[in-house]
């Protein structure tokens, strides 16, 4: 690996987990999971296990992404059914809905660890997600799931940088939040909600484009992509329109401002 500081953080984040001999990682298909799991796989090999839950609010192309990340990266990966939408407080989608999303996870995983001798749960949480105001990541904590790399100092940039110089094909892959946070706070999480989020979303990359959040607000959906993308999607306004009207929007936004990747 050709940057001594990279090498460091790789070689830290290997001996922690090896020392801890069984780790089970809490597994979504981004780059910063999936970086976890590459780490804490060259360290165990058939020691480590990913878990990814899949809820209603998780898309079926995120989880056919992360299938396939779990089979480049090589460590066994256990998909395990979950309904948010049990939860009252995170139907209700106030601005803590994280909180009570990774509180079930973390329940989750840690029967899974009591009941099959993992040592430890470890999570993708970097450095640079620490500045937010992320209610998850307090119920992460409360849980005593262990946070490798904002233990090694990790920000987003240095996963990214990690993730390329061993090669793993996602390191570029955009960031992402599950289906619930396209719909506002206050406005209740259901099924019909977040299936005609998916396929709005589907529709619009199915159009070419890769980093895609189509917003729900009552009957207007509004359109995030990259600031260079948005002439282009401008360009098929009138189509992608009528396409998101057959799911039940009478009418569709493209948001000026570009795609936002922390909400």
């Amino acid at each position: 690996m050709p940057d001594a500081r990279l090498q460091e953080r790789y070689d830290g984040i290997v001996r922690a987990a090896a020392a801890k001999g069984r780790v089970l990682v809490a597994f979504s298909g981004g780059v910063d999971s999936g970086l976890v799991a590459k780490l804490v796989h060259d360290a165990l090999g058939d020691r480590a296990l990913a878990v990814i839950a899949d809820a209603e609010t998780l898309s079926r192309r995120e989880l056919e992404t992360a299938t396939a990340e779990a089979e480049e990266i090589g460590i066994p990966l256990r998909v395990v059914p979950v309904t948010e939408l049990a939860s009252e407080e995170y139907r209700r989608n106030a601005a803590d809905r994280c909180y009570f999303c990774r509180q079930g996870l973390a329940g989750v995983l840690a029967g899974i660890a009591r009941r099959e001798g993992f040592a430890a749960i470890a999570d993708g949480i970097n450095a640079s997600d620490l500045g937010d105001d992320r209610p998850g990541i307090r119920a992460m904590d409360e849980a005593g799931v262990w946070h490798p790399l904002v233990e090694s100092g990790m920000t987003k940039a240095d996963v990214r940088a990690l993730a390329r110089a061993l090669g793993l094909s996602f390191h570029d892959k955009p960031s992402n939040a599950c289906l619930a946070s396209r719909i506002p706070h206050g406005t209740s999480v259901t099924v019909d909600l977040l299936r005609r989020v998916e396929a709005a979303e589907d529709y619009v990359r199915g159009r070419g484009f890769r980093q895609v959040r189509v917003r729900h607000h009552g009957p207007v959906a509004r359109i995030e992509v990259p600031p260079e993308d948005i002439a282009r999607l401008e360009g098929i306004h009138a189509e992608v329109s009528a396409a998101l009207r057959s799911l039940g929007y009478s009418r569709t936004e493209i948001d000026l401002r570009g795609y936002r990747s922390l909400q």
